[in-house]
């Protein structure tokens, strides 16, 4: 059984990815097993001649276990929208069943994962709304670790997130603030009202804009050591829900 985390963001582009594959990156440093999984993402890309997903390229590249694009993502669409959208057009369907048994496949061969869902907390994976990427963490149930995009805004799709997050009885374990605008007025005032609204979860680390935001520039701005302790005995993912 591999213990494991999933990361949400507060919006799209909001740097989960990078955030999440600066975990991934960290936590393989230890000589454990590690993956980052993204089980549904949408726009590809030509990478190395390869036609991937950017994000599912970033958390291969931080992972040290060799998995497949599909093996961390069984779902990747072509064009970059919402992913119900995406499928449609492809005459797809995302497939709960699936991406489950993907995960956990995946999960039996590593001793850390790292599961990032795809846009904000909330993103349908079917036209009915009958099932989307809350639903995911949900089934997973596991501790939820929030990428808030520090931008104007920022405190209201925090506290909104961090609501929905736990009124799914999930365990919001902490959030890392990430600079989106780096000339955003009164940002250490907004670190302050997140700080007080977002309650017992804890401030993981505070990322700078960075020119070339790579998991080995992210990883000094992000609190190791609590991050190793996110993946305790509650954070298991068991083979079998």
């Amino acid at each position: 059984m591999a213990h494991a985390c999933f990361i949400t963001g507060t919006d799209t582009e909001i740097g989960k990815t990078t955030i999440a594959a600066a975990v991934v990156g960290l936590l393989g440093k230890t000589g454990l097993r590690v993956a980052g999984l993204k089980p549904v993402a949408a726009g590809i890309s030509v990478i190395d001649g390869e036609r991937i997903n950017e994000d599912v390229h970033a958390l291969r590249a931080a992972s040290n276990v060799a998995l497949s694009a599909d093996e961390i993502a069984p779902f990747q669409f072509e064009a970059a929208c919402a992913p119900h959208v995406a499928a449609a057009l492809e005459g797809r369907s995302i497939d709960r069943g699936r991406i489950l048994a993907a995960i956990r496949a995946a999960a039996a061969r590593c001793d850390r994962v790292v599961v990032e869902g795809v846009g904000g907390f909330r993103v349908p994976f079917d036209d009915a709304g009958g099932w989307d990427s809350a639903d995911l963490a949900r089934d997973l149930d596991l501790p939820v670790l929030m990428v808030v995009g520090l931008r104007l805004g920022a405190i209201n799709h925090a506290l909104l997130t961090a609501e929905a997050i736990r009124a799914r009885g999930l365990r919001l374990c902490g959030w890392v603030a990430n600079t989106i605008d780096p000339a955003m007025a009164q940002a250490s005032a907004t670190l302050d009202a997140l700080a007080v609204g977002l309650g017992s979860a804890p401030c993981l680390g505070l990322v700078p804009r960075l020119p070339a935001p790579s998991p080995e520039a992210i990883a000094p701005y992000l609190n190791v050591p609590a991050l190793h302790r996110l993946f305790d005995s509650d954070s298991v993912l068991k083979e079998n829900p």
